[in-house]
């Protein structure tokens, strides 16, 4: 993705986009014996993450990508490499009114199409879905008054709100848990899952993972955590 923060980020002009993701994905493509200059990058949004993959589109997908068992009957995913959860974004002027979830009862919601975050708040908070295709759009329909809060991951959040402190901040406890993974095609395909889990703990091992969040991530308040332990590959 490259119109998030933080994770994965494409500045006006630039040709290589930013972010934890895009660190994640150079270093299991240099695993790989590919130079930076040799990836070819490819924009997704969280709807065509899939299709991507099935049809040859990409050969990995890292881009806030939560591991769940839906996805794992279409693709594989390697990881986690990163854990967070679901957060709310608000206007700094609503941040007493919307305090949590539980204050989400008819309340405009925006996130992204294809992601669990709206199914979540719509189904378990009663919130109004306002479904868009980037986090970006979501988050200017925010800031225009078109709905009352953008929920996601909080990495994802902390990102948007370090860009806008005076007008938007994130609020409330985590109410979920979002495992982020690296997606390949075909699901059963052990080698590529044991390679890219294999690089994730090598990433680990060699102090890149935590350099790697600390310029990203660590740059939009978020505090570095201790790295997940990988699934085994089966």
């Amino acid at each position: 993705k490259t119109d998030q923060p933080g994770t994965g980020f494409l500045e006006p002009g630039a040709d290589v986009p930013t972010g934890f993701d895009i660190e994640v994905a150079k270093y299991i493509a240099g695993q790989l014996g590919f130079s930076e200059d040799q990836i070819a990058w490819e924009e997704t949004v969280s709807d065509n993450r899939e299709p991507f993959l099935e049809n040859g589109t990409v050969d990995l997908v890292a881009a806030t990508y939560s591991i769940t068992e839906e996805r794992l009957a279409i693709v594989g995913q390697a990881g986690p490499y990163y854990v967070t959860g679901q957060q709310l974004l608000v206007r700094e002027e609503d941040k007493e009114k919307i305090t949590g979830p539980d204050d989400l009862g008819g309340v405009s919601v925006c996130s992204v199409t294809g992601s669990t975050s709206l199914e979540t708040v719509q189904q378990e908070y009663g919130a109004k879905p306002k479904p868009f295709d980037t986090y970006s759009a979501c988050v200017r329909q925010l800031l225009n008054g078109t709905v009352d809060s953008v929920t996601t991951d909080g990495a994802i959040l902390l990102g948007f709100a370090a860009q806008d402190p005076e007008n938007l901040e994130v609020i409330g406890p985590v109410f979920s848990e979002e495992r982020y993974g690296v997606g390949y095609f075909p699901p059963d395909d052990t080698a590529t899952c044991q390679f890219i889990t294999d690089a994730i703990q090598s990433m680990y091992d060699d102090g890149y993972w935590k350099k790697a969040f600390e310029s990203t991530l660590g740059e939009a308040g978020v505090e570095t955590p201790a790295p997940p332990e990988p699934d085994p590959c089966s």
